[in-house]
């Protein structure tokens, strides 16, 4: 099941499931799951989610650096985005048995600390990826 709704703490709730920001991205995704299916490692799903927006012409950043912003200081504390498609959706990718909220609690952080309103956090360790897929829009 695609979540695409939060809580009440201020988030969209009403937002289009075939937004144009993330359908092409939901769909690469979804051709790496059916291909390799679950049981890997993060990182081989990372590399061949990348190969599959490169093969769709879909512009993309990976691991991308985003510092901590402290009392107008720049921090280097060592994160990374996963990737940022289009300059404009983040993703956070995880194979995990399970979701917990600190996952999700850390791609809306990210999109805090980037100042991007859409993210996904897919999770591709599920039979199906619909499954592992949650959609934020602040």
């Amino acid at each position: 099941m695609i979540n695409l709704t939060t809580g009440p703490a201020g988030h969209r709730q009403d937002e289009d499931p075939r937004d144009p920001r993330t359908s092409p991205i939901i769909g690469a995704a979804i051709e790496v799951h059916r291909y390799l299916g679950p049981g890997l490692l993060e990182s081989a799903y990372e590399e061949c989610l990348c190969h599959e927006l490169h093969l769709q012409g879909v512009e993309f950043r990976r691991q991308v650096e985003l510092p901590v912003i402290y009392k107008g200081l720049s921090l280097d504390c060592g994160y990374r985005i996963d990737l940022i498609v289009r300059e404009e959706v983040i993703l956070e990718l995880k194979a995990v048995e399970k979701l917990l909220p600190v996952h999700q609690a850390q791609l809306l952080t990210y999109m805090r600390l980037a100042g991007k309103r859409v993210g996904l956090l897919i999770n591709f360790n599920v039979p199906r990826l619909t499954q592992g897929i949650v959609r934020r829009v602040l």
